[in-house]
């Protein structure tokens, strides 16, 4: 059986990110900080999120629960995923462009097959004996917009995270908001169901996985951002010698390194970490 080792780290208290362990998954929700006064945070909607997913994701059967066809074959995971969303969002009166989100990264597998579902920017990164295999929603990072432009340029100019970047990275989000799970924009986990089928789908023979990363991206940001490791498999070579937790201390001293965001412009001095380490090799 895998062996899974998570490490968590708050940027600012509370953190925001959520990670789900079972038997035969793994995943982390990473939820949207928001800007504004609101009556459900994105940490909030990440724990609910990942409450609704458990026991669609759990292969122990749950008498009247429905989750676990009689064919004995697992649901299909984005069928799952838009099933808790629409759980989580009819319990909480919840409208699509008007709530909380969060990401959704779940690694899953069984005695054939492991697969992978990404639903905006916290990758899956499978390793296997030909090499290495990230698995990322590239389309929140490629959408541009003016406001975020600006933030971006006001840091990289020493403007540090003052008052005035909360107000032109709020500015920003509002922006980028307007593109969030719409056709040309972004993907990710809110109150609109049919996101869950807009996510990125990966699989691979169990027989050819040694290990798996999933990572929010205040871990992804050290490898696809900041210099503190020259690739993932690098990141995985270091938590595997030290630990989860080590690899989360190095990106954290790669901010600290930077402190007003000018080398690094990013949206935080300092996200909120979950990292999970799957270790596939016990089964050799």
């Amino acid at each position: 059986m895998p062996t899974v080792e998570v490490a968590e780290q708050a940027g600012t208290e509370p953190s925001e990110d959520v990670v789900l362990t079972l038997p035969n998954a793994v995943a982390v929700l990473d939820g949207a900080t928001s800007l504004r006064p609101t009556e459900h945070t994105g940490g909030w909607y990440a724990a609910e999120l990942a409450t609704a997913l458990r026991h669609r994701l759990d292969p122990t059967p749950v008498p009247d629960s429905g989750s676990h066809p009689d064919s004995g074959a697992a649901p299909d995971l984005a069928d799952s995923l838009a099933s808790a969303i629409d759980e989580v969002s009819t319990a909480h009166g919840l409208r699509p462009g008007n709530s909380p989100s969060t990401t959704v990264s779940i690694l899953r597998w069984d005695e054939r097959t492991v697969e992978a579902l990404v639903l905006a920017d916290s990758p899956v990164v499978v390793f296997t004996a030909s090499g290495t295999d990230a698995v990322t929603d590239d389309r929140l990072h490629a959408l541009r917009t003016t406001g975020e432009g600006d933030y971006r340029q006001r840091l990289r100019g020493g403007g540090g995270f003052d008052e005035r970047h909360h107000d032109e990275l709020r500015a920003a989000v509002d922006a980028t908001g307007r593109w969030r799970n719409v056709e040309g924009g972004f993907w990710v986990a809110e109150a609109d169901p049919s996101a869950a089928h807009r996510a990125i789908r990966r699989s691979w023979p169990r027989s050819e996985v040694r290990s798996a990363l999933l990572a929010s991206d205040g871990v992804s940001c050290g490898v696809e951002q900041y210099d503190s490791y020259r690739d993932w498999r690098e990141l995985l070579a270091h938590a595997r010698a030290e630990s989860a937790w080590a690899v989360l201390e190095r990106v954290r001293a790669a901010e600290h390194a930077d402190p007003d965001g000018s080398r690094w412009p990013r949206p935080k001095r300092h996200d909120d970490q979950a990292l999970a380490v799957v270790d596939f090799t016990s089964d050799d």
